[in-house]
């Protein structure tokens, strides 16, 4: 992998991760046209992961510290308060996609070598669960519960599958389940946090029990580092123009995208 193909994939990583297309159906489409595999180079996936973290730490980086300082508070009355109450949905949310880091990982790992046609059905899955949260109407909340939080966090675990946008379907399916668009998007980045940033330890030690070279997989150092800049500046622009994509309610736009390029995708690889 040289710089060029390092800075066009890590833009895509960054662009992405936060709008509701698929990061990961996106890199295997890319990688596909430009004729490499990106999961080849475990410390390329790493760099472009953590980097996507690190944009979302910076844009929402006021609402995070203002929640770590509430839930730091003590308790009134036994009572937790919002801030302690929206990490315990934090937590409660990682449950269903630690499970499956954990025994499934083997299996999801063999999906994601599965393919084109698999990214094209994921695609068209994103498309329909996008389109369904649009036009659904259900009564709304005030705030995210404790078993809205797991339901969005099996989302999660689902669109591990390739081409199934992990956002798209954290947000459509808050949505679909009655809470309020200038909420869904917030948590559905924050909630992503540590579930990547333990992969990446995980993957870091994995690289230091395989070997360094084995690690790079073709990918040197000055490639590394201009995937993580492309992946951590394009994953800026999108983290808050996605915030206020969720806010219009515009999300009918990208189930259309989706729609088109899972034909295509399918139709390719046939």
């Amino acid at each position: 992998m040289d710089w060029i193909e390092a800075l066009l994939l890590g833009l895509v990583q960054g662009l992405t991760e936060y709008l509701p297309v698929s990061s990961s159906g996106h890199l295997a489409i890319g990688s596909e046209l430009l004729g490499i595999n990106a999961t080849e180079s475990m410390m390329f996936t790493v760099a472009v992961h953590v980097a996507t973290v690190l944009s979302t730490l910076v844009i929402l980086g006021h609402e995070i510290w203002k929640i770590a300082v509430g839930a730091l508070h003590s308790p009134v009355n036994g009572a937790l308060n919002e801030d302690q109450k929206y990490v315990l949905n934090i937590l409660v949310s990682m449950i269903p996609i630690g499970i499956v880091g954990v025994f499934f990982k083997d299996e999801v790992e063999a999906i994601f070598g599965s393919g084109l046609l698999v990214v094209g059905s994921c695609l068209l899955l994103t498309a329909l669960l996008l389109s369904y949260s649009y036009f659904s109407k259900p009564k709304l909340k005030d705030s995210i519960s404790l078993r809205d939080a797991f339901i969005i966090g099996l989302s999660q675990a689902l669109a591990v599958l390739p081409g199934l946008s992990r956002s798209g379907t954290t947000i459509a399916t808050g949505l679909i389940l009655g809470n309020k668009k200038e909420n869904m998007a917030q948590f559905s980045f924050l909630m992503v946090i540590p579930p990547i940033l333990g992969e990446a330890l995980l993957d870091c030690y994995k690289a230091y029990k395989e070997g360094i070279d084995a690690a790079f997989g073709g990918c040197d150092a000055t490639a590394l580092i201009v995937g993580f800049f492309a992946a951590f500046i394009s994953g800026c622009v999108a983290c808050k123009w996605m915030i206020n994509i969720v806010r219009r309610g515009k999300l009918i736009y990208f189930a259309i995208y989706c729609l088109i390029v899972g034909i295509i995708t399918i139709v390719s690889s046939l």
